[in-house]
Formats: structure tokens, sequence, C-alpha cells
């Protein structure tokens, strides 16, 4: 019941046809590395599609921004795999238009097209996706900058060193408050609503990590990294 929820949203919206490598891998599935910053820190390379995709939702939030129209809420994200044709969710997110002032441009979305820091919370910065799973990944980051949740990221997506379990995927989307979620019954959803109700839903069907959930991908079997019931058999 659940899975077909999940497949019938994915499909809706062509989750697994539409979305693209998260990161630049060489032949070998190896994911590149640029320095970055003063230091010359090494951070793992988002692909160009995936930065295209971010950066074609985040134009349209952008000018809805400018224009005062509302039509959209921010930008959901996932990161997962493609397993069978299907979209496996290993992450889901959102990156919303307003910031925390009166109605201010989100600093998350600002400027994207120079400005890789911060990129829709999958920035080079530290606190974002990218720049927190760089300084588990590679070398060259301060210990204190290593925390748990992204070194749970680096156990599920990394065999060894840079080299991915499998290739990992990015979608993303300019979601309007007007736009049907996952429960179709329920209608129109609103983006920090339906944030909920997908990792409600993908935490019961597989191999999801959030916040403190975290699972290991070895030979497509799902182990607990810390102490916590495996999600497939909940």
């Amino acid at each position: 019941m659940k899975q077909a929820i999940w497949d019938k949203f994915c499909s809706r919206f062509s989750i697994a046809e539409t979305c693209v490598p998260l990161f630049a891998t060489d032949a070998e599935g190896n994911v590149q590395h640029k320095p970055v910053g003063k230091d010359q820190r090494p951070i793992l390379k988002r692909s160009d599609e995936c930065e295209a995709m971010i950066l074609s939702v985040t134009d349209l939030l952008v000018d809805d921004w400018e224009n005062r129209t509302n039509q959209f809420d921010g930008m959901l994200y996932m990161m997962g795999l493609k397993e069978a044709g299907k979209f496996v969710p290993l992450y889901i997110g959102k990156s919303e238009t307003f910031g925390k002032g009166d109605r201010n441009l989100s600093a998350n979305i600002k400027n994207l097209h120079k400005d890789k820091s911060k990129f829709a919370r999958w920035g080079d910065n530290y606190a974002y996706h990218i720049g927190d799973l760089s300084a588990c990944v590679l070398l060259g980051h301060a210990e204190e900058k290593k925390t748990l949740k992204y070194q749970s990221w680096a156990d599920c997506l990394f065999t060894q060193g840079t080299h991915l379990c499998q290739p990992v995927v990015f979608w993303a989307k300019a979601w309007k408050p007007a736009d049907v979620g996952i429960w179709e019954e329920y209608g129109a959803t609103p983006l920090a609503f339906l944030e909920y109700m997908l990792i409600g839903v993908a935490g019961q069907i597989g191999s999801y990590i959030y916040k403190s959930i975290s699972v290991r991908i070895s030979s497509k079997a799902i182990t607990p990294l810390t102490g916590i019931t495996p999600l497939t058999s909940r």
C-alpha cells in the first residue's frame, strides 16, 4: 500500500524519468572534487545536470518573488537511487522561497548563478549538504567539521574513499501551494506539510536516511548504523 502510494506520486511527477546524477563522477564511479575557499579545502562536485536543475528551479522562485506573484512555496528536492526503473528515496528536503525576515528572499536561493556556497541547501559551505558531506569523505577538513549525520550519509553512499556504492540521483521541483501532494484526497498541499508527508511514507518503504536515522546499503541489504530498528522491518 505505502509503496503504491509512493510510486504513484513519483509517476505523477515523472521523478524516475527526470532525475539527474547528483555527483560528477569518473568512469569508475569515483566522485570528483574541487578546491573551494581561501583555504582551498576539497569539496565534492555536483554534476552539471544537478546544478542546472537547481538553477532552473530557483530561477522560477526568484522570478516569482521579484514579481510578487506568489505562485511557489519553494523547492522540493530528493536524493535517491534508481532501481528497476523506480526512484528509491534516500533524503527529502525543501528550500523555501522566503527567508527568516519579513517575506525576504531566502539567502539559500539568492544569487546562485555566482555563489555556490549555499545553493538551495546543496552548497559547498559547512552547514550545507555538500560541504558537510565533503568533510566526512575527503581529507583536508578539521575534525570538528565532521558530524554524525553526514558520516551516516558517507557510510550509506560510499564504499571506500570517493567511490559510490551505486549511482546517486537528484530531483527537484518548484512547488506550488496549489499542487496536490502524495495524499491525493487531501488536495492542495503546502510545501512544508508535503515534506512531512513524503518523509513519513519514504521512511516506511526502504533505504531512507533522515536526521538521526541512518542506514547502510550493502549488497542491497539494509543494516542499522545507530542501533535504530531497520526501516524495512517497520
